[in-house]
């Protein structure tokens, strides 16, 4: 990290300084007007929230209907993309400490001889290899709220929580600069403000807030699809076991047709436990509240058997089925009137997508709908671009919000299945080398890799994806292994992002020396710096640090110690802060002591090199030449305004 640009100061450099006017608490009651208003703190609306909180020129306010923050999560699953994400904001490591890691998963089913007796079929690594060099990790969801609630107060808004407030209302009106209405009462029954009804007016606002969403009923859009009809017991437990995998992710299925799915928590002794409880009679309203905790624990020793499991404390415990919905549009913009007018209100996380746990994609799909909404809000309001750029958030996350209602189905569908009988294969039923063939074959989709943007605004072609091979356009931006030129400092090229609102432009360079007179990157970098068609230099405020909207990155070819500072382009020195000081960490070389060369790893072309576009969540906008100052002039023209 960086930090002293703009003077020295003693203390936690995390601590960043609060904005002007910020950090000192509110003067009076609620905000009557606010930029973005963020109902409900699930993942969606803290990722979503501790985005915006990067931007303290505007004004943001989140509230919770809960009296105070989560202190028991329900979902506990962290993909390998999420900790990338988490990395944005300077939080992967604290959670990668903490969390169980996710190294492998094993595979259980009946017996040969006593099918009443389960046995391991199969165990497998949980995360290929290559694609990422975040594990797999397993946290309570109030952990990772906790984690991100602190980013906040250390923001420069100082971002805090407005708890007690449950919406009921929320109408998009025609006039004014602030054109949503949001009515809200106090949810505390005691005290002056207990049930008291307030009004806040908002330009934006996103409703985090659930499958029962208040802000998507206001909307009048619902969750399609079905329910199935299936109950699984879930419960967090510390117990006493001669099951000799309960520290390993397990997917346990027994000849009586019950399954287990099991997750080891952190701390080396919980362990997470979802358990078939079987079909329930769709005209018994009443069947899920029949289920107790014994039942439960019941259900999950006889699936296990011949081993045994002695429960001594119960975390939290809960009965769901088994249903996947998800909401016909995610903005408050009708399909008759797309590209007429800009959305004021979205929906994100499981106000607009529900389904199944096991899957353990909820929480991970939810927080990446806040991600990709949240530097967009920023953007538009900052003036940086039109607001036709909202547009594209519910045309990307709807379509991958139905992968994963898609997967999930396949999947839940797989745990729920009875075991084939060999000696009645009429009668049906799933073997554990197909259920294990199901979870291999949706491995990227459980890493968080599986998104992959179509071409619209801010994603581009892939024309030129040849000349980068290993980023593909539209996916997430992979990181390798780099040397940092300046201070030959090892690391991953993609960590060095932050969740900052930034576009970045990583330009791998051609086989000439940035010297030399034919250098296709050093021709780049002058287009950057004194062109008047640069985006860099057509959409930077005046006033503002050379990167303040920009983050332009190069890697050369050569060995750090074969390439001096001095050598490098002006444009990748930059003068920046009230002292214009020199930023030095733009300039990277491959890693020889990581036995991958970035050019080779990521199928970079030598000879012409590459120049890789990034959107602000990580994702691959363009691929293009090194000398397409055009096209990537043409690309910015209709992103940014200015």
């Amino acid at each position: 990290m960086q930090f002293y640009l703009d003077g020295y100061r003693p203390g936690d450099p995390e601590l960043r300084p609060a904005a002007e006017g910020r950090g000192k608490g509110r003067d009076g009651g609620l905000p009557e007007r606010v930029d973005v208003l963020v109902v409900g703190t699930g993942p969606a609306g803290v990722v979503l929230a501790a985005q915006l909180a990067e931007f303290p020129e505007l004004s943001t306010m989140v509230v919770e209907r809960r009296e105070g923050p989560l202190q028991i999560g329900q979902a506990d699953g962290v993909a390998c993309r999420t900790v990338e994400m988490f990395n944005a904001f300077g939080l992967a490591e604290k959670l990668v400490r903490e969390a169980y890691w996710v190294n492998e998963t094993s595979f259980w089913g009946p017996g040969g001889s006593d099918r009443s007796a389960i046995v391991r079929t199969g165990r497998m690594q949980d995360v290929e290899d290559g694609l990422s060099e975040f594990p797999h990790v397993i946290v309570n969801q109030a952990r990772m709220q906790d984690y991100l609630l602190g980013h906040m107060r250390q923001s420069p808004s100082r971002l805090e929580l407005d708890y007690g407030l449950e919406v009921t209302g929320v109408v998009v009106e025609d006039a004014g600069d602030y054109p949503v209405k949001v009515t809200m009462r106090h949810t505390a029954n005691t005290g002056a403000d207990g049930g008291a009804e307030v009004t806040v007016r908002a330009k934006y606002v996103v409703g985090c807030d659930g499958a029962r969403s208040a802000v998507r009923k206001s909307l009048g859009i619902e969750l399609r699809g079905d329910a199935r009809n299936h109950a699984w017991g879930v419960m967090d437990i510390l117990a006493v076991t001669d099951f000799p995998d309960i520290r390993l992710k397990a997917a346990v299925q027994s000849a009586s047709g019950g399954s287990i799915l099991l997750i080891p928590r952190e701390g080396g002794y919980l362990v997470r436990l979802y358990v078939d409880l079987g079909d329930l009679d769709p005209a018994d309203r009443e069947a899920r509240k029949r289920f107790t905790p014994e039942s439960i624990i019941e259900a999950a020793q006889k699936i296990l058997h011949p081993y045994t499991l002695e429960v001594k404390d119960i975390a939290w415990w809960s009965v769901y089925e088994v249903g996947q919905r998800i909401a016909d549009r995610f903005d408050d913009v009708l399909p008759a009137e797309r590209g007429t007018r800009s959305p004021r209100v979205f929906i994100a996380g499981d106000a607009c997508h529900t389904h199944s746990a096991k899957a353990g994609q909820g929480m991970n799909v939810s927080m990446q709908d806040g991600f990709n909404l949240g530097w967009k809000l920023a953007a538009v309001l900052q003036g940086r671009s039109p607001a036709a750029l909202l547009d594209t958030y519910s045309g990307e996350r709807q379509a991958i919000a139905q992968e994963l209602i898609d997967f999930d189905l396949r999947w839940s569908t797989a745990m729920a299945e009875k075991p084939k009988d060999p000696e009645h294969p009429e009668a049906g039923g799933m073997d554990a080398d197909e259920r294990q063939q199901i979870f291999t074959e949706g491995g990227r989709f459980t890493a968080g890799f599986a998104t992959d943007y179509p071409p619209n605004l801010i994603t581009g072609p892939d024309t030129h994806e040849h000349l980068a091979k290993g980023f593909p356009v539209g996916e997430r931006f992979h990181s390798a292994p780099v040397i940092r030129l300046a201070d030959a400092k090892p690391l991953g090229l993609g960590h060095v992002a932050q969740a900052d609102g930034r576009w970045r432009i990583y330009a791998f360079a051609d086989e000439a020396g940035p010297s030399g007179p034919d250098s296709r990157i050093a021709a780049l970098c002058r287009f950057l710096a004194e062109s008047d068609q640069s985006p860099v230099k057509r959409f930077t405020p005046a006033g503002a640090d050379p990167d303040a909207v920009f983050d332009v990155r190069a890697v050369f070819q050569q060995g750090h110690r074969d390439l001096a500072v001095d050598d490098l382009p002006p444009f990748l020195l930059p003068r920046k802060g009230p002292f214009g000081l020199t930023d030095y960490e733009k300039a990277f070389t491959p890693d020889p002591k990581s036995g991958q060369d970035i050019f080779d790893l990521r199928g970079i072309d030598r000879v012409q090199g590459a120049m890789v576009v990034v959107r602000p969540d990580q994702y691959v906008a363009h691929v293009l030449p090194l000398d397409a100052h055009q096209e990537l002039a043409s690309f910015f023209a209709g992103i940014m305004a200015g």
